[in-house]
């Protein structure tokens, strides 16, 4: 559910399982994950109009659902915004397919959003269809060996006590790549991702984004002040805002991170590709998505214990 373009998916089948079902409704998003997986088995649609019934028998159900309610860079609205409530339609899965273990994915603020209630709320849902939870937050610096900062909370339920207290989460692992082993900053992508002296942030960024052994970056402030050893979290609005994509000083000037270097920091194989769409999308749908070795390392601890 939520697939997206296809992180969570790519993950698991890297791992070894059989993807039977998707559904995304972000139609750009669609085209992305179809161009890669095809389309067989893919649902394009709300799911609040598809029927569980229609959906394939399954042993895992995996949901990226909608992070943006619980984020402390957003409103924080939780469950009043209507994203949120996109929660509940897993649920509905759940009461229909009874899988025997669903793996979820959010921001690392859920567990405190609201005081701690929502996530209780969460729990709750769960352990009343008896189920049991297990979770934990991870990133890719820590768990993945990719130099990006991206906490994010992985909540999993089994239907079997065996296989819950059987499962334990990866490990840390220690992060050997640094940025300069993702970006080679010797070789000149197109023009169009370098900051141009009439930009009106050049003269700032020229003069805070001297070392390039770092990442830059623009928020609100307007360029920040800190030098990122490894990647910010990728975010996505880098495209709703052209200018909060993470930024570099290379052998030929100041410029933004490209979408294939974006990937890698998720953790995309080469091989992944975009369509013909708009980069603004590329970049949403990049930051949208879920580092996928993080996920695989999850999925490779479910499959040894089935």
């Amino acid at each position: 559910m939520f697939a997206g373009i296809g992180g969570i998916c790519l993950a698991f089948k890297q791992a070894g399982a059989n993807i039977v079902w998707a559904n995304e409704i972000d139609h750009y998003a669609c085209k992305t994950y179809c161009h890669n997986f095809g389309n067989n088995y893919f649902i394009e649609g709300n799911i609040q109009n598809i029927d569980p019934a229609g959906i394939p028998d399954i042993d895992v159900l995996t949901a990226g659902f909608p992070c943006q309610p619980f984020s402390i860079m957003g409103r924080q609205q939780g469950f009043a915004d209507t994203r949120g409530t996109l929660y509940f339609e897993i649920l509905r899965v759940i009461d229909s397919k009874r899988p025997k273990v669903v793996l979820l994915e959010n921001v690392k603020n859920l567990v405190n959003h609201d005081n701690g209630r929502t996530f209780k709320t969460i729990i709750h849902t769960f352990t009343k269809r008896k189920y049991s939870v297990k979770y934990t937050v991870m990133s890719p610096e820590t768990h993945a060996n990719i130099p990006q900062w991206r906490d994010r909370i992985f909540i999993i339920a089994f239907h079997e006590q065996i296989q819950w207290k059987a499962f334990d989460f990866p490990e840390e692992i220690s992060l050997m790549r640094t940025i300069n082993d993702v970006v080679n900053r010797r070789i000149k992508p197109a023009e169009h991702y370098y900051y141009s002296a009439n930009n009106r942030y050049y003269s700032k960024l020229n003069m805070r984004v001297k070392n390039t052994e770092v990442i830059y970056r623009i928020d609100d402030s307007g360029v920040a002040m800190r030098e990122w050893k490894v990647c910010p979290t990728l975010k996505a609005n880098m495209g709703t805002y052209h200018d909060r994509i993470p930024v570099i000083r290379d052998e030929y000037g100041i410029r933004k991170l490209t979408p294939q270097e974006c990937l890698a920091f998720q953790g995309f194989p080469t091989e992944f590709s975009f369509p013909d769409i708009p980069e603004t999308e590329v970049y949403k749908q990049i930051g949208n998505t879920v580092c996928v070795p993080v996920v695989e390392r999850i999925a490779q601890k479910l499959i040894r214990i089935w």
